[in-house]
């Protein structure tokens, strides 16, 4: 089944096409632009590869339209049967609705980690290509950043399979996590009279295992976090939205 589902998301094509775009795009943009400036104006700009670009380029798409392309195809696999109306017709065959939703999450995973890694793949081809001499990622930290590329755009995902299947409606799903993720989580992480509770934003619990410097403010590790309490939070993300997404699928009208 789980196949199956992989399949219905290949033949979005547009959801496919735009989740590229915000997959590659932003890397294909910020290597042109950094190597024009550097064959422009050597002096002033640097060479466009080499570790510092790695961590910028990293950066862009591990925290910003990396999770974006990731909450659109989770979204989709959220929604993908009610909005095409096909749910009543696979309900009336007998599958379990549980079963029906629980393919969702591997289905919108597997496309997720195939479009990152042609995204990391893009990035590294450029942060070497480009160095021109410059010291270059160790394979530490290429491993460290593969692993927390495809940790916060999959967390993404199943956010958005989870909550998408609650609303069961893709423009309201989709709106409502990037608001969230994207405006308001950062927002409430720079108010520091909210104290402690600030460790169970997302964004926050995600900026804890990046293997680069996240900046301060925005996606930047504003709130100290140690490893284990960032573990639980982005474990009860998952579970949560996991479980309205279950609830929701196995109680709605077919």
């Amino acid at each position: 089944m789980t196949g199956a589902d992989i399949l219905k998301l290949r033949k979005k094509r547009g959801i496919l096409a735009w989740s590229l775009v915000l997959a590659l795009a932003p890397i294909l943009i910020y290597f042109v632009v950094a190597v024009i400036q550097h064959a422009s104006n050597p002096s002033q700009h640097g060479p466009a590869g080499g570790v510092q670009n790695f961590s910028d380029g990293m950066r862009v798409i591990a925290l910003f339209f990396g999770p974006l392309a990731a909450l659109l195809i989770g979204v989709e696999a959220g929604t993908g049967d009610a909005s095409a109306g096909v749910f009543r017709d696979l309900v009336v065959t007998g599958r379990s609705r549980l079963a029906l939703f629980a393919t969702r999450v591997p289905a919108a995973l597997a496309v997720t980690v195939a479009m990152m890694l042609c995204a990391y793949a893009l990035l590294l081809i450029g942060t070497f290509a480009f160095a021109s001499g410059l010291p270059t990622p160790s394979g530490t930290l290429i491993l460290n950043g593969l692993g927390f590329t495809l940790l916060s755009t999959g967390i993404l995902c199943v956010v958005g399979v989870g909550f998408a299947s609650l609303t069961a409606s893709k423009p309201a799903a989709i709106i409502a996590v990037i608001a969230w993720h994207i405006v308001a989580s950062p927002i409430l992480a720079s108010i520091k009279s909210l104290g402690s509770s600030r460790e169970v934003l997302l964004s926050q619990a995600l900026a804890h295992f990046s293997p680069v410097h996240v900046g301060e403010g925005g996606h930047g590790a504003t709130v100290v976090l140690s490893t284990g309490t960032a573990v639980l939070v982005l474990l009860a993300w998952a579970a949560v939205f996991l479980a309205l997404g279950a609830w929701r699928t196995s109680t709605m009208d077919a």
